[in-house]
């Protein structure tokens, strides 16, 4: 995947959003890419897009990161809770945090932040479990964005963050309009947290797994080229 994208950047820029914060940004996207990938026309936005970072002067630079105050994650948190009680859907073995609060999001996993991929792929594939838990928590956090992604996550952000919004910031940031872009993602659905890029009019193509990404980064490259 790595070479992949270096690929992909010799002919266009790219951003990469997804629900995790910085250090997983940098564990698993920066730090695993090559010396030869063009880090000048990388945008990585951690957390659906409320942060973003540039490469710059050798290092990974800050944007803009916009953040939850100590009142509202404390209210997320306990919504959460009080939402996986009420639903029920409690798995018999987790990895690590279910709860993880990355500063302008707080993200559930299922079945713990450290689970087997293994194990996520088939605790709710057809996001019908993640549906009942988002709907309960859509009545007790009425002011905010709740949205599925990955295997076994639930995103909350600040209302009207998504994948739109970040993409919207990136159009800002890098002065590249909304029609020149394209966005590959696995969750383009209602519901889905890739959804938002469908919404805003983006051409969009949906991938099952990363040899569907890997597929569609060919095809954008060989295109391009």
């Amino acid at each position: 995947m790595g070479e992949a994208l270096a690929d992909l950047l010799a002919v266009a820029n790219v951003a990469v959003i997804f629900g995790g914060d910085w250090s997983q940004f940098r564990k698993q996207v920066a730090s695993r890419l090559p010396a030869r990938a063009d880090l000048s026309k990388l945008w990585l936005m951690p957390t659906t897009g409320t942060k973003l970072y540039t490469h710059k002067n050798a290092d990974w630079q800050a944007v803009y990161a916009e953040l939850f105050n100590d009142d509202e994650r404390k209210k997320i948190i306990a919504a959460f809770e009080a939402s996986l009680e009420a639903t029920g859907f409690k798995p018999e073995q987790t990895w690590g945090e279910r709860i993880e609060d990355r500063g302008s999001q707080i993200t559930f996993s299922a079945l713990g932040q450290e689970a087997p991929v293994a194990a996520k792929e088939i605790w709710d594939p057809d996001f019908a479990k993640r549906k009942v838990i988002q709907a309960d928590l859509h009545t007790r956090l009425p002011d905010l964005s709740i949205n599925m992604g990955g295997a076994t996550s639930i995103d909350i952000t600040q209302k009207g963050v998504d994948k739109g919004y970040g993409l919207k910031k990136l159009r800002d940031a890098s002065g590249i309009p909304l029609e020149h872009m394209m966005f590959i993602g696995d969750a383009i659905f209602p519901g889905g947290n890739d959804y938002p890029a469908k919404e805003l009019g983006l051409e969009t193509v949906r991938v099952k797994d990363p040899d569907g990404t890997l597929a569609a980064i060919a095809a954008v490259v060989a295109c391009l080229k």
